[in-house]
């Protein structure tokens, strides 16, 4: 962190624009590195955990189980992201719970993408054929053991493309955590930008990282994508 500070001590507003764009970049990339990928990673498994959770529990034959599996659904669709963290970081400690701002951020994340996942998890069981649950059954298989071990694995090639996507938005939507003060790659844009005040080319510097970093994973999610329909057209 110390190494850090001395990096944007050294960037100053008398820098020419290709000497500022070349300054800026590695703190901007040691923020990314530091925050917005582990936040990233970290909030899309926790969040897929609860998604599953939440898309099984919305397909019970139960409605004192699905009933509140809906509620959550839809109260955090409902509800901007932003308005979501700002509860966790800002709202808790009036309830006496305070959490630091990486903790929060992951809070946040987590629930949102567990609230669209699982609505992702649920269409993909439900395209999975009738058939499969009953040749399911005819073998002595329950419904859970079912789900399981035939209906799980299939609907999760289903689910692939449209999860690769949340992920993808997640690593975008991580700037939002620089405003409760996890410094990510977009703070440390907002942090150099307050010095240079060259707002314009930090900004789009900053862009540039965010759209690199999607375009890498929208082409490892082209090759999923193909090694799955491979894999189900043999």
């Amino acid at each position: 962190m110390f190494l850090l500070n001395n990096m944007l001590l050294t960037i100053d507003a008398t820098m020419g624009g290709w000497e500022l764009f070349k300054n800026s970049l590695l703190p901007m990339i040691t923020g990314g590195i530091k925050y917005t990928i582990p936040l990233t990673l970290i909030a899309f498994t926790i969040g897929l955990a609860l998604a599953l959770l939440l898309a099984i529990m919305r397909l019970s034959n139960s409605s004192i189980v699905r009933a509140p599996s809906v509620v959550i659904v839809s109260a955090v669709r409902g509800t901007p992201l932003l308005v979501q963290l700002f509860i966790v970081f800002y709202g808790l400690p009036s309830l006496g719970m305070t959490i630091d701002p990486f903790p929060s951020a992951i809070i946040a994340f987590s629930i949102n993408v567990a609230a669209y996942a699982s609505e992702i998890i649920r269409a993909s069981i439900l395209s999975i054929p009738k058939g499969q649950w009953e040749a399911a059954y005819t073998i002595g298989m329950t419904r859970n053991t079912a789900l399981r071990r035939i209906i799980i694995p299939q609907a999760a090639r289903v689910s692939v493309p449209p999860l690769s996507n949340t992920f993808i938005s997640l690593v975008k939507d991580t700037s939002l955590a620089s405003l409760i003060l996890v410094t990510e790659l977009f703070r440390k844009a907002q942090e150099i930008a307050a010095v240079t005040y060259d707002f314009m080319l930090i900004y789009i510097e900053a862009a540039i990282l965010y759209w690199v970093v999607c375009f890498l994973l929208s082409i490892v999610q082209q090759a999923i994508e193909t090694r799955l329909e491979r894999h189900v057209s043999s």
